[in-house]
């Protein structure tokens, strides 16, 4: 079994904005969340949180999912 790395935190202020400003390019020309987060070396999660502080429109599953449950209504 192998062990992941635990992920790292970003310390607030340039460094942050820098690796958020590179996730956002990246996820927008087409990388997966997941793709991104394993060569990060960073979680699922965190990513998610970084692309979301960018304003990103996401795309796939989870956009459509939600976009589901509004019109069922």
């Amino acid at each position: 079994m192998t062990r992941k790395s635990p992920a790292r935190r970003l310390v607030p202020g340039l460094e942050r904005d820098r690796v958020a400003a590179e996730l956002r390019t990246r996820y927008e020309a087409g990388a997966s969340i997941r793709a991104l987060a394993e060569e990060a070396g960073r979680s699922y999660g965190g990513v998610h949180r970084l692309l979301v502080v960018c304003v990103v429109s996401f795309s796939g599953v989870d956009h459509v999912a939600g976009a589901a449950e509004d019109s069922s209504g």
